[in-house]
């Protein structure tokens, strides 16, 4: 077990400065930020200096060169995580990359193939998985109380939440809207808790009908001018153990909640709803409700970073690995094709 790791990170944004970098600090000794890069290098000099990190580049290759690295977090807009984060794989890095993995299919697939390949843990930041609801409804469903889960629900809907930042409403850089951006945390948050079975054919339908125009933005003015991503995705899986999943994601939608991130899932032993945790089962000739009187209060960002550091100290897998983000990215992506062809897509 090692005593120490050295960081890197690759991209100076909102991501890297609000959840990676003082949650790696909040590791203390084990973890030592030790170099930043962005192609914008005066905001990875301004990070570098903020955070009392000791070096800053321009590029990765730049700091995989010069840095010496243990772990890289990559902080990137999505277009760009599969070449930093190959590139430190083969640096002989474990990496930490932001959600979604990739673009595509075939460059999840060459991330994944690189962490094979180089011995070293590839985990994604799907920091739901990390919730104290999460964690409590898998210990339930490990231990048979929902019995064989067959359905869910995976639900990311904001009433006016595009962003008024960053990149998020180009597809050029992100690849997609809603659905890759924070529905994918739903749905990997209701895999997870399925199992991971595998995907044989997705239905998927994206619109956009709000974003093109301008609007009241809850999360600032969006510049709806050049909005290329849909405003809405809505779609089904199906798997090979004859599970389905109903998924809905909007960045805008004309719906009464401001915002709604939830997973709701139905086995024939019990069902639940995550977010708040309720559990519903038959028992003893009762129709009962169960919901935990208390959960642990700690933040999902600082438990994902602390699980992730551990990992890379201990060398035991983490809680999201690179062959699940395969798989989540052939849903993705069957979807958004699905939605363009108007007919299923099989896996």
């Amino acid at each position: 077990m090692a005593d120490k790791i050295r960081v890197g990170i690759v991209g100076a944004g909102g991501i890297a400065q609000q959840v990676h970098i003082p949650n790696y600090k909040k590791c203390g000794e084990q973890v030592e930020i030790v170099a930043i890069c962005d192609v914008a290098v005066e905001r990875a000099e301004e990070a570098a200096r903020r955070w009392s990190i000791p070096h800053f580049f321009k590029t990765a290759d730049e700091m995989l060169e010069k840095a010496e690295l243990d772990v890289v977090s990559v902080c990137t807009p999505n277009k760009f995580h599969k070449d930093a984060t190959v590139k430190a794989l083969e640096a002989g890095c474990h990496v930490l990359c932001e959600k979604p993995p990739a673009m595509t299919v075939e460059e999840a697939q060459a991330m994944a193939d690189a962490a094979k390949k180089s011995g070293k843990h590839l985990s994604y930041g799907f920091h739901y998985r990390h919730t104290s609801e999460v964690d409590c409804l898998k210990r339930f469903i490990d231990a048979g109380e929902l019995g064989e889960i067959y359905a869910g629900t995976a639900i990311a809907v904001r009433r006016r939440g595009i962003p008024g930042w960053g990149v998020f409403t180009n597809k050029e850089l992100q690849g997609g809207g809603p659905l890759i951006d924070i529905g994918c945390h739903m749905l990997d948050t209701a895999l997870y808790l399925m199992g991971y079975p595998e995907p044989t054919m997705v239905w998927g339908a994206t619109y956009q009908k709000l974003g093109t125009r301008k609007g009241v933005g809850l999360l600032g003015d969006w510049d709806w001018e050049h909005f290329t991503v849909e405003d809405m995705a809505r779609g089904m899986i199906q798997f090979a153990n004859g599970a389905t999943l109903v998924i809905e994601s909007a960045f805008a939608a004309n719906v009464k909640e401001r915002d709604v991130m939830n997973v709701k899932l139905m086995g024939d032993l019990g069902g639940a709803n995550v977010f708040p945790l309720e559990m519903y089962q038959e028992k003893h000739g009762a129709l009962i409700d169960v919901t935990p009187a208390y959960l642990p209060e700690i933040s999902p960002y600082e438990r994902e970073i602390r699980r992730w550091v551990d990992a890379c100290l201990t060398g035991e897998p983490p809680l999201s690995t690179a062959e699940q983000g395969v798989k989540l990215q052939r849903i993705l992506n069957g979807l958004y094709e699905s939605a363009e062809r108007g007919e299923p897509v099989k896996l």
